[in-house]
Parts: C-alpha cells; structure tokens; sequence
C-alpha cells in the first residue's frame, strides 16, 4: 500500500486548539502529514511566518510522538494542489466546523479536482469541544484585549502577550 501523506493547508494565524484538533485527527489517517500554512491575501497577518512556524512546530510535537506519525512543516504562497505535488501529499486534509465551512470547502474540491484528480481531500469534522473556534475571530478577540485562553494553547497565548 501506498504511504499516505497529508497534507493540512491554512494560516495557523494564530494556531488553535480547533487546528490541533484537526492535527490530531488527521494523524489518525496518515502515514505522514505536512502542515502547509501559507499567506492568505483576504487577511493581514497577526503573527510573521517565523513565529507562526514556531509555534506550529511546539504545539504540534507532542501530538507527533502521541501519534507515531512524522509532522512537518512549510510555507506556501502558491496554489494548495501544487505545494501538495512538492512534497509527494495524496491527501488534502480540511477541517470542518459547520455547514458554511462545508459549502466553501465543496467548491474548493471542486475546483482542486479540476487541477489535480489525483489528489483526494478529506473533511475531518471537528470534535464538539472545538467547533466554535476560528482563527479569525481569536484575532480579532485579542485585537480588543479580550480573553483568549480558551481558544490557544498556552504557549500562543503567551507569544501574543509578548508580540504586543
């Protein structure tokens, strides 16, 4: 049987306890999974690729030797499907929270499908403790000084507090 590599594509900006869920999961269904976060035209970033990799590296790790499953790691700035034919990725792993992120995510395979059918996608659904968080408005929680602890792993929480 062939190895199965994953590949999990988005901005981890900041990283979540919904994306290490997603992590978690998805190690479950892979030989191998590479971490692609990559710069999302639509968002200004919080946090600079150096640090976003950092942390992707420190939270990740421990889920890595839970696993057995080898964890690693790029950034990307071009079409998901080519950086997933860089390095040898079978799968596409998308996370998904509800029914919106089920809609876009349908039109993504659609058009993923049309560039690479070799490349299958997976949707891991996230687990109920998770479902409600979003980078985006964690971002925006801390922009305004709210309390995010609920939402990152503490070693997020405690390089926001510093980047300030």
């Amino acid at each position: 049987m062939p190895e199965r590599v994953g590949f999990y594509p988005g901005s981890f900006d900041p990283v979540t306890n919904g994306h290490l869920d997603v992590i978690e999961r998805a190690c479950k269904l892979v030989d191998r999974l590479i971490v692609g976060f990559g710069a999302n035209v639509r968002k200004t970033p919080l946090l600079s690729d150096a640090l976003r990799l950092e942390l992707l590296r420190q939270t990740s790790s421990p889920i890595a030797a839970r696993t057995g499953v080898e964890i690693s790691f790029m950034d990307f700035d071009g079409l998901m499907v080519q950086a997933c034919r860089q390095v040898g990725a079978n799968l596409i792993i998308r996370g998904l929270r509800d029914t919106t992120d089920y809609n876009y995510e349908m039109q993504m395979v659609g058009m993923n499908s049309q560039m690479a059918p070799d490349l299958q996608t997976v949707f891991v659904p996230s687990s109920p403790h998770v479902r409600h968080i979003s980078a985006t408005l964690v971002r925006q929680i801390a922009h305004m000084g709210g309390d995010i602890s609920a939402f990152v792993p503490s070693i997020v929480l405690k390089a926001l507090s510093n980047d300030e």
